[in-house]
């Protein structure tokens, strides 16, 4: 029986595609604005991934912040922005919504996919992505296809990534990643986002031990986990060496030339792999609901 989440995963490429076309006319920030991005769980690492392609573009300083710790609408706080722009698939989850209430004059735009959500009401701009929508618990494309709608929007040609897409998911399985023990996901710049969030798909669908860092940190501690049965899984392009390291230390290596986008597709596809190797049900993972949403 085909998981609610294959499926979404599957229609990634063409969900990116409609987003492409969106995207110049979206409501999102403007060049020379000071941003704030924020998010909660998923949509948290796919505003750090954002936030570090606006500032690599030119487009100016973009900082992410984890709605429940974000330093907006304080008293004590002297950040300003002059946009907020908050990433929530379901519309409702508390911490966004409380951030968004508390802002003081701040222009905010909100990317959702649901548009019947109190969100509506409390951002003055709101791009609905409503065809990237998911049954199932675990974001999958609704993530995905707002960074490509995010990325496109920098000026990006999402053609090389929607193509590396297609081609994770036609392709087998690497054994490796299926059947280690454990993963460290690996990325840097924008890429860290994506590693966080590869981790966070492997833990969330298959109760897998994964953990992620920027690569050039690996060697600063984390790679005395590397060794046998444990796989090191480099998103984009690995720093010089770091490969043989993590060789010599008895772990394997994983790494393909891909847009790390697509990376993220095969990881996906991974975690619902080790998801029905161990007798769960990637759809409806232990302990987790669509939205936090939490009693006043």
């Amino acid at each position: 029986m085909t998981a609610y989440t294959e499926s979404e995963i599957a229609s990634q490429p063409a969900c990116w595609r409609r987003a492409v076309e969106l995207a110049a006319a979206a409501p999102l920030p403007r060049p020379g604005e000071r941003v704030a991005v924020v998010g909660c769980g998923t949509s948290w690492f796919i505003a750090q991934s954002y936030a570090a392609l606006r500032e690599r573009a030119g487009h100016g300083e973009t900082d992410a912040f984890p709605a429940s710790e974000a330093p907006l609408g304080l008293p004590h706080s002297t950040r300003r922005y002059d946009r907020v722009l908050a990433l929530t698939r379901s519309g409702t989850t508390t911490e966004v919504l409380d951030l968004l209430r508390r802002l003081d004059g701040t222009p905010a735009t909100a990317i959702t996919a649901d548009p019947a959500t109190p969100v509506m009401d409390l951002a003055g701009d709101v791009v609905v992505l409503d065809f990237a929508d998911e049954r199932s618990v675990v974001q999958t494309r609704f993530a995905t296809t707002q960074l490509a709608l995010l990325r496109a929007h920098l000026g990006e040609d999402l053609a090389p990534a929607v193509a590396d897409a297609e081609k994770a998911l036609a392709e087998p399985l690497p054994s490796a990643p299926v059947e280690a023990e454990q993963i460290a996901f690996l990325g840097s710049g924008w890429v860290y986002g994506l590693a966080q969030e590869a981790a966070l798909k492997m833990r969330e669908a298959a109760r897998a031990w994964t953990e992620a860092y920027p690569a050039m940190e690996y060697r600063h501690g984390p790679i005395s986990i590397a060794g046998p049965g444990r796989v090191t899984w480099m998103l984009g392009p690995p720093p010089d060496g770091l490969a043989g390291d993590v060789r010599r230390a008895g772990g394997a290596f994983f790494h393909r030339d891909a847009d790390p986008m697509a990376e993220l597709v095969l990881a996906q596809r991974v975690a619902v792999a080790r998801a029905h190797a161990r007798g769960l049900d990637p759809d409806q993972p232990m302990h987790l609901t669509r939205s936090v949403i939490l009693s006043s």
